[in-house]
C-alpha cells in the first residue's frame, strides 16, 4: 500500500487481507476459524470486514482467482472508511440502510457471491429479492409467479405479442388463449413463445455461457434460439447457451413446481450442486471448501423460509464443520 494510503488504520488493512485470502480459495478451515475470531475481537472489525467485501465489488475482483489491491480500491476503500467513521456505531452493526447504500454503490457491477443484486436487476419492473416469492399479474390476464432472487423487465409490445424479459432467475408464467395475442418471455439469447399454457423459465446463473431452462406443464410453447426451434409439451423441458438447444427431455412435473408451494427438494443431489441451490434463497452465503464431501449426495425436502435446516442436516449427516462468519456467510468444511 502507498504513502498515500497510510491513513487506512491496521485494522482496514487486516481486512483487506482477509478478503483476499477469502476469494483466493486457498482458506483452510483453520483459517476460516480464525477469521471469525478476528471479527468478533470488536465492532470495528467486524465493519471493515464487511465494507472491504463491498468496495472489492467495485474493481471486479469478484471474478478473479487472486486479488491485488490497487490504487482505486484503496482509494474507495479509505473513503468508504471515512464515511463508517462519521455513522454510528448502532448503524454499522445494523446492517441497516446506510451500509445497503454503501453497497448498492460499491457493488452494482459485478456483487461478489452474488450478496447483493446487480444493477440491471433492481432496474427490473419486477423483482424479489432473496427468499422472497411473489405474484404479480403482467398485460392483464399473464399469471406470473416470481421465484427467489428474480427479476423481470418489462419491454415494448410488438403487433400482437406482449414482451418479457428475464434478467435473472425463476419465473411461472400462465397465459390462457388470448384474442389474436401470444406471451414473449425473453431470456439470455433465447425467447420463449406461448398463445396458453403454463411453463417456467429459469435463469439463475448470470453470464453468456449460462443456460436458460425452459419447462412446460400445461398447453405447449416454443422456444426459438437463434435458427433454432423446439416446441414442448406438458411434462417437457429443454435447455440454451450459447452452444444452441439441448435435446427435449421428460420432467416429474410435481418436483419441478415444488418450489411454487415454497418447498426445495433434493433427490440424491450432489452436495455442491445443492449448496448452489441453497444460496439463492438463504441470505448471505455457504461456501464450500472441502473437496469430499462436495461429491456426497443430498436428500430431503426443506421449506423455503426454513432453509437454515439444510445446514443442521450437513451437520448431523456428514459431520459437516460450519464455521459462521458476518453478513451471513457460511464456511462449510
Amino acid at each position: 500500500m502507498s504513502k498515500a494510503h497510510s491513513d487506512l488504520d491496521q485494522v482496514q488493512r487486516e481486512a483487506v487481507t482477509w478478503v483476499r485470502k477469502l476469494i483466493s480459495k486457498d482458506m483452510a478451515p483453520e483459517d476460516a476459524a480464525a477469521l471469525k475470531l478476528w471479527c468478533a475481537r470488536s465492532p470495528q472489525h467486524e465493519a471493515a470486514f464487511v465494507e472491504t467485501k463491498h468496495v472489492w465489488s467495485k474493481v471486479g475482483a469478484a471474478g478473479r482467482a487472486t486479488f491485488e489491491p490497487d490504487e482505486d480500491f484503496l482509494s474507495d476503500l479509505d473513503a468508504f472508511g471515512q464515511r463508517r467513521r462519521t455513522m454510528s456505531r448502532r448503524m454499522v452493526l445494523s446492517g441497516g440502510a446506510t451500509v445497503l447504500a454503501g453497497a448498492s454503490v460499491y457493488g452494482v457491477l459485478n456483487p461478489p457471491f452474488g450478496l447483493w443484486p446487480s444493477l440491471s436487476e433492481l432496474n427490473a419492473d419486477y423483482r424479489t429479492s432473496t427468499g422472497e416469492q411473489r405474484n404479480v399479474t403482467f398485460a392483464g390476464d399473464v399469471a406470473i409467479g416470481l421465484n427467489t432472487q428474480t427479476s423481470l423487465a418489462v419491454r415494448p409490445a410488438e403487433v400482437g405479442v406482449d414482451r418479457i424479459e428475464l434478467i435473472a432467475g425463476e419465473a411461472s408464467f400462465a397465459t390462457s388463449a388470448r384474442a389474436a395475442r401470444s406471451l414473449v418471455v425473453l431470456a439470455a439469447n433465447g425467447r420463449t413463445i406461448a398463445e396458453s399454457g403454463r411453463f417456467d423459465v429459469r435463469y439463475t446463473a448470470s453470464g453468456e455461457h449460462s443456460p436458460v431452462s425452459v419447462t412446460c406443464f400445461e398447453g405447449v410453447v416454443q422456444i426459438e434460439r437463434g435458427a433454432e426451434v423446439a416446441e414442448l409439451r406438458a411434462g417437457q423441458r429443454v435447455r440454451y447457451d450459447l452452444a444452441g438447444l439441448t435435446q427435449i427431455a421428460a420432467i416429474d412435473p410435481h418436483l419441478a413446481s415444488e418450489w411454487q408451494r415454497g418447498i426445495v427438494e433434493f433427490r440424491d443431489t450432489p452436495i455442491v450442486e445443492a449448496i448452489e441451490e441453497i444460496n439463492r434463497y438463504r441470505p448471505g452465503r455457504i461456501i464450500l471448501m472441502n473437496a469430499a464431501l462436495s461429491q456426497k449426495q443430498l436428500s430431503g425436502r426443506f421449506r423455503i423460509d426454513q432453509m437454515n435446516q439444510v445446514l443442521l442436516q450437513l451437520e448431523r449427516a456428514f459431520s459437516a464443520k460450519l464455521q459462521r462468519l458476518p453478513g451471513g456467510i457460511v464456511i462449510l468444511s
